[in-house]
């Protein structure tokens, strides 16, 4: 019987080079957060087409295809139409009648997203009512950033007398309903961008306010907080160096929630009438009204309709990307 060799049976020898190699790349809290955000491909997606309608509805800005407030009763409530192709519902057709060519409109002359009954273009009012509509959204995340955090970091690092008295101001504010503050906004102003931007002013920042202030009563009895403390650091430096950081991930999170919030609450407020006042296009505008000649010339609604749950739900899902990226455990 051959015998075996004498180190078979003894561990194979590894090169101490192989124990001591990393198997992955080490990442930073952001990069590892960045990397799991781009595996969830709905806020990707929901991400790219929320850049898609920015930069069409700012772009506005500077080309449109024709001026959104332009009144021209000739082309009063001509359908879609899409060129020469016959695409059903995007060739000019209502009702088994070839509206264009019913009231004379010249060849070469087409609207994608039709008009309405004062035949202004509608696809010119929808860039420019959605562009309404993000401006309030940047505007509620300024104060959002600007107020609701400040104000959060403060209450809780203060603690003590501070904090019950600036949460009481917060239970204040709160029970007032934010439909109340721009309805008491339009006994000062008229309806229009003003009242809503104050009503958001007022209000709109306190769930920011006590996320932050929950965070903040955690993290300020960390380790390194107490250390930054014992060394005399002040306590602007120890909230800029120490705190927002550590926050980063909460207040980006909030954000993305607060946006799809205010475009609802502009929406609501201009299609009730106390909003974005006529002439001046908003989404809420745009759906009240379509909602008039819903029947006759459902398109008006259709595109609107899509823009804001394309808004809604592409905002909500990039947050839900955002908050399983940033806090893993919630996902489970």
């Amino acid at each position: 019987m051959a015998s075996l060799p004498k180190d078979a049976f003894e561990p194979a020898q590894v090169d101490k080079s192989e124990k001591e190699r990393i198997a992955a790349p080490a990442l930073t809290f952001t990069q590892d957060a960045m990397r799991r955000l781009r595996q969830n491909k709905a806020a990707i997606i929901s991400f790219w087409i929320l850049v898609v309608i920015a930069v069409l509805a700012f772009g506005s800005f500077f080309w449109s295809p024709a001026d959104p407030n332009h009144q021209n009763l000739t082309y009063s409530y001509l359908p879609p139409k899409w060129g020469n192709l016959n695409i059903p519902g995007l060739n000019g057709w209502n009702n088994g009648v070839d509206v264009y060519k019913a009231n004379g409109i010249k060849d070469g002359v087409y609207f994608l997203l039709g008009t309405d009954g004062f035949g202004r273009d509608m696809l010119s009012r929808l860039l420019a009512g959605t562009r309404v509509s993000l401006i309030i959204a940047i505007i509620a995340t300024f104060f959002d950033l600007s107020i609701g955090v400040v104000y959060g970091i403060i209450s809780g690092w203060r603690g003590g007398r501070t904090d019950i008295v600036m949460q009481r101001v917060i239970e204040i504010i709160s029970s007032v309903p934010n439909l109340v503050v721009v309805i008491l906004m339009l006994l000062v102003f008229k309806p229009g961008l003003t009242s809503i931007i104050l009503a958001i002013a007022l209000s709109g920042w306190v769930t920011m306010a006590r996320l932050v202030r929950a965070q903040t009563l955690q993290l300020k009895d960390q380790e390194y907080v107490l250390a930054a403390r014992t060394l005399g650091e002040s306590s602007v430096k120890i909230a800029l160096k120490h705190l927002v950081p550590n926050l980063s991930s909460t207040i980006i999170i909030q954000t993305m929630f607060t946006i799809p919030s205010a475009i609802f609450f502009e929406a609501f407020l201009s299609y009730i009438g106390i909003g974005i006042p006529s002439p001046q296009a908003s989404l809420g505008t745009l759906l009240s009204d379509a909602q008039q000649n819903l029947q006759t010339q459902p398109y008006m609604l259709v595109f609107p309709a899509i823009v804001i749950v394309l808004l809604m739900l592409a905002f909500n899902l990039l947050g839900d990307g955002l908050r399983d990226a940033f806090d893993p455990r919630s996902s489970h």
